[in-house]
């Protein structure tokens, strides 16, 4: 094929030249993401029971719902929540690579199974079932410098003005405010006025239904109409009210006299707010927080693209003195951390071409490797297209490796073509067709080494499969090109380029001369080496016993710690404590986060957490740090800033605060750390599995192992039980729906129906005013009427008991369970303290079990992938190489050098406490390739060398001098071409740094240590081979005499 192109040139380039311009038009189209599409599938039903505990949710919601939920087809785990406020949540995670769509169908169709089974209040509710988003993707904080323009118009003009427009935007799967809620009519009840005109709950929630409707009235001269009709006129009537003013004047009662009773008389009206339940602030400034998630498959580029075009649209219509910012916007880390990446791109390239041409010291040789480079990397996007990937940090990880790789193949052509030129004087036409007959067959096996390497990798399942199959399939496509460059591209350029006649630079003529030295010196250890089989055996056993040493004390996980950022702070008051307490503990949050140098803003949530849902005695803070180029230094890294803070946050007497880092994958929970539920599956009482949690806790807490280990359960929350007379009740003729329904309307809150205002939709809400509902005694004013007409008050037939109870009650595959979340401590992987807790969790009780759910099962199952991962990689290299040298016995050479190179990365290591990460591993993978390829260099021309029957021992001696040069040009670009992700910093660094290292230090050690004792491999396995089945037919026996490593004569 090579001749074909040596003799059309143009033929040569105009492919070239077609592979590139796919590549460029494939970048116009593809997506920009943080990641692929990882994070597992998972779809939530959502229902709320009004007025309901935690409890008669859990049984009565969440139970029937559950039920039929399990099994649900590709279903991984189901978790749910009933919650104190009345609602409930359940949400089915399922195996990655399921239809998020068809997931959704099959929860919908089961979810409607089970709707006949839920109470009235919760099927009028409705009941939603939606795909789950991942994370938050941005938050918009709305702000006002206006006195009139309060908390509740900031949140209700979110509601009404900007969530409606932002849930349109393509790719946005939801928009929520976070804080005070949307308009409502209140109708705050004064039940002594109530008593006092002898009206109850009831009356007035039939009133309010009979009078505040929609009516359609009819027309007058409609047809059928009698003869001579001539006009038709339709009939409008009132229909809903929409003033406070005419709420107050329903008519509850008209007395025989004429005199009538009405809302007004005993209620307080006002336009107010849905639920008074949480607030939020920017830094000390009242807010309306709009959080957006959006879809899982859409691309968070072009969706935060999209709503910030949105914001400035509708800010065009924002009435005076009022502003958004966007502060929190989880877009920005991927962004920098693409940026970041494709820098390193450029950089890794310049840095390859500069090696090369130290090494060439001729701008004209130069030239075909920085041709070829961008050719492979640019083309290599057009697959991205046909296979669906996106661009992302694995993709691109791929292309910065690739770099190293694809240099090599123009290398290995140029390399050869200049030394045949100078060691035979041919000129360059021939010496370029003689290079390609020589090294072809070269080429081709190593890029099938690769392939073979990371084709089966491609296979595996779950999100590990997902991340290696992209790098892994990146890589692939770049080599394949690159390797096409090399037998088409680079010989057709060789015989254009370069110059016979060619001196070398004077400038470089000090590299050339410590090339020389060094060849001159690896050849002096590559003939003592030979000498001394014994030693370099032993040398070998010796490394491999301390890389097994390393590799069983390496800590392992799966993704390192990112700084995306941003932080989260997570705030409980003691149980029951009210909404003012909360609201004041937050407010020393804030000062307390705003005094670190790293913070630049802080976005507080009261009445709501992240990690327990709502609550009075709640808080939820994201903590906005400065521009990653304004915290370059490692004390106002998120490593650093987290500890800080928590020292002061701990020290809030009032509340347990804790600040933690998010995941660095969207979408594998909310925290850092490791996730774990311990599940109850003996049907204990709540108070008994919280007892349990503490004491595991408690025991964790004192493992130096982990840091900020806490469970969610709260079972002994103050509460009291409704305890009621049913006998004296039956005798008194009261009612029991009314009982409930006044103790609902006044103590809870019921919604009554609906009315319209500003061309919105809003609720009517009935309660009672605070000063009637806040002590156990305030029973005795709310009164219901018997069968007799007669008022009956309500603390005659019931009375409020003190008692305990959890206010948010968990499940998980149907136990119920308590999530326990924690942090390894400094220096530690998560996963030595998911081994820690697992030795805590032998010592349950009877009646417990546990689960590990989110990015720590997914670690987990990582895991148990990589032995098969890496025996994957070698075995498919190995058999290559049997259909490749027709031996079973001489790829034993090649493969002996890999545990070398996987030395160098295992040092590294143990010298920087780096674990054993998913890009660790990706860098493993890659370096199998990259050892067999620098081995294969070697083995395969000590081969041929033996094949024209030079002595085995002068065959690889030989062999490993003439390929030291390219070698070492290959293995110093290779290494340069990642110094870049070693020296990252900003965002997306962890990840960078994590890769780097790994590969860095690995081809390190397969440049010094592959080198050196590839030949000895060689000649060891080549001569046990010959031993055992004689040489090949025509070549002579193997003398027993040592080589001087560079002429090949005897010593």
């Amino acid at each position: 094929m090579s001749a074909f192109f040596l003799d059309r040139p143009k033929f040569a380039f105009v492919l070239s030249i077609l592979i590139t311009l796919a590549g460029v038009l494939a970048l116009q189209v593809l997506p920009v993401n943080m990641y692929p599409d990882l994070a597992p599938p998972q779809v939530q039903v959502r229902a709320v029971y009004p007025g309901a505990s935690a409890e008669v949710v859990a049984d009565a919601v969440v139970r029937p719902i559950e039920q039929r939920l399990n099994g649900v087809e590709g279903m991984i785990y189901i978790e749910s929540s009933a919650t104190s406020d009345g609602a409930a949540s359940i949400t089915v995670t399922f195996a990655t690579g399921t239809d998020s769509d068809m997931a959704q169908v099959n929860v919908q169709n089961r979810v409607k199974l089970a709707e006949s089974q839920l109470p009235e209040p919760v099927r009028r509710e409705g009941v939603v079932v939606r795909k789950q988003a991942g994370n938050m993707l941005m938050g918009i904080n709305l702000v006002s410098e206006r006195p009139g323009l309060d908390a509740l118009f900031l949140s209700n003009y979110a509601n009404t003005s900007l969530l409606e427009n932002i849930a349109r935007v393509p790719g946005v799967a939801e928009a929520s405010v976070l804080g005070t809620s949307e308009y409502a009519m209140r109708l705050w009840l004064d039940p002594g006025r109530m008593n006092q005109l002898g009206v109850t709950v009831a009356d007035i929630n039939a009133a309010v239904r009979e009078q505040n409707q929609i009516v359609a009235a009819g027309a007058l001269g409609q047809e059928p109409a009698p003869p001579g009709q001539i006009f038709t006129f339709n009939i409008r009537s009132e229909g809903r009210l929409s003033e406070a003013g005419e709420f107050g004047q329903t008519v509850l009662r008209v007395s025989p006299e004429g005199r009538v009773v009405r809302l007004g008389d005993v209620a307080r009206i006002e336009l107010g707010a849905r639920s008074y339940a949480a607030t939020s602030q920017l830094n000390d400034q009242d807010t309306a927080f709009l959080v957006i998630y959006q879809l899982p498959d859409a691309n968070a580029l072009d969706v935060a693209e999209r709503v910030r075009d949105e914001m400035t649209a509708l800010a065009t219509n924002f009435p005076d003195g009022l502003s958004y910012r966007i502060l929190f916007d989880s877009t920005r880390f991927i962004d920098e951390s693409i940026n970041e990446v494709v820098n390193t791109l450029f950089v890794a390239v310049v840095l390859v071409v500069l090696v090369v041409f130290l090494f060439l010291q001729s701008l004209r040789a130069t030239l075909i490797p920085a041709v070829a480079i961008p050719v492979s990397l640019i083309g290599t996007f057009a697959f991205m297209v046909l296979m669906g990937y996106s661009i992302n940090l694995i993709t691109l990880f791929g292309l910065v490796l690739a770099i190293g790789i694809v240099v090599d193949d123009a290398i290995v052509v140029i390399e050869n073509v200049d030394r045949l030129i100078k060691e035979k004087g041919l000129d360059v036409r021939e010496a370029v067709s003689q290079a390609m007959r020589e090294i072809s067959a070269p080429i081709i096996s190593t890029t099938l080494v690769l392939l073979a390497v990371f084709v089966p990798v491609a296979f595996l399942p779950g999100i590990t499969g997902e991340l290696f199959r992209q790098f892994a399939v990146t890589i692939c496509f770049a080599v394949l090109i690159s390797s096409v460059c090399a037998l088409t591209l680079s010989p057709a350029l060789s015989s254009v380029l370069l110059r016979k006649e060619a001196e070398p630079l004077r400038l470089l003529s000090p590299v050339e001369w410590l090339l020389q030295r060094l060849t001159a010196g690896y050849s002096w250890l590559i003939g003592r080496l030979l000498k001394r089989m014994l030693v370099v055996a032993g040398l070998f056993l010796a490394l491999l016993g301390l890389l097994g040493y390393l590799a069983a004390t390496t800590p392992t996980g799966f993704v390192p710690e990112e700084d995306q950022g941003f932080l989260f702070v997570d705030v409980q008051l003691p149980d029951a404590a009210s909404g003012s307490r909360t609201a004041a503990v937050m407010e020393q949050v804030v000062d307390e986060v705003l005094q670190d140098p790293a913070v630049s803003d802080f976005i507080s949530v009261s009445g709501f957490s992240l990690l327990s849902g709502s609550g009075s005695n709640m808080g939820f803070g994201v903590v906005v740090l400065k521009d990653w180029s304004e915290r370059e230094s490692a004390s106002l890294q998120p490593a650093a800033v987290v500890p800080r803070l928590n020292a002061r946050l701990w020290a809030i007497p009032a509340a347990r605060v804790m600040a933690f880092n998010v995941p660095a994958i969207p979408g594998l929970g909310v925290t850092a750390g490791f996730d774990l539920r311990l599940l109850d599956s003996a049907g204990v009482p709540p108070e008994d599995l919280a007892a349990t949690a503490d004491n595991l806790v408690l025991q964790a807490n004192q493992r130096e192992e982990m840091v900020g280990v806490r469970h969610n359960l709260r079972a002994n929350v103050p509460m009291f039980d409704l305890e009621v007379d049913r006998d004296k009740a039956q005798l008194l003729g009261v009612d029991f729906g009314d009982v409930f329904l006044t103790l609902q309307a006044q103590l809870g809150g019921l919604y009554v129906n609906d009315f319209n205002q500003f061309g919105r939709t809003y609720r009517v809400m009935l309660g009672s005013e605070g000063a009637y509902r806040s002590r156990p005694e305030d029973l005795r004013h709310f009164e219901v009427r018997n069968n007799r007409g007669e008022m009956v008050p309500i603390a005659g037939i019931a009375r409020l008991e003190p008692s305990q109870g959890a206010t948010r009650i968990e499940g998980f595959n149907l136990n119920r369970s308590v999530t326990i979340n924690g942090e390894p401590a400094p220096g530690l992987s998560t996963m030595e303290s998911v081994g820690v807790m697992e030795e805590l969790l032998t010592e349950l009780p009877d009646g417990y079990t546990f689960a590990w759910a989110g990015q720590t099962l997914q670690e987990l199952e990582a895991g148990n992938l990589i032995v098969v991962l890496f025996l994957l990689a070698i075995v498919a290299v190995y058999l290559f190489l049997v259909a490749l040298y027709e031996s079973w016995t001489l790829p034993l050479a090649v493969l002996l050098s890999v545990p070398l190179t996987f030395l160098g990365s295992f040092l590294a290591f143990r010298a920087t406490g780096q674990a054993l990460d998913i890009y660790a591993q990706i860098g493993l993978v890659l370096l199998v390739a990259m050892s067999a390829k620098t081995a294969i260099l070697i083995v395969e021309f000590a081969a041929q060398l033996r094949r024209e029957g030079r002595p085995i021992r002068t065959a690889a001696a030989d062999a490993a001098v003439q390929r030291f040069r390219a070698v070492l040009m290959t293995g110093l670009s290779f290494m340069l071409g990642v110094v870049p992700l070693v020296m990252a910093s900003g965002a997306g660094a962890a990840s960078r740094i994590s890769l780097g290292i790994t590969v860095l230090s690995g081809t390190t050690a397969t440049v010094i240590l592959v080198t050196l004792m590839t030949p000895a491999f060689y000649v060891m396995i080549q001569s046990m081979r010959e031993r055992l089945s004689g040489p090949a037919e025509g070549l002579p026996a193997e003398p027993e005499q040592s080589v001087d490593g560079q002429s090949g004569q005897p010593v």
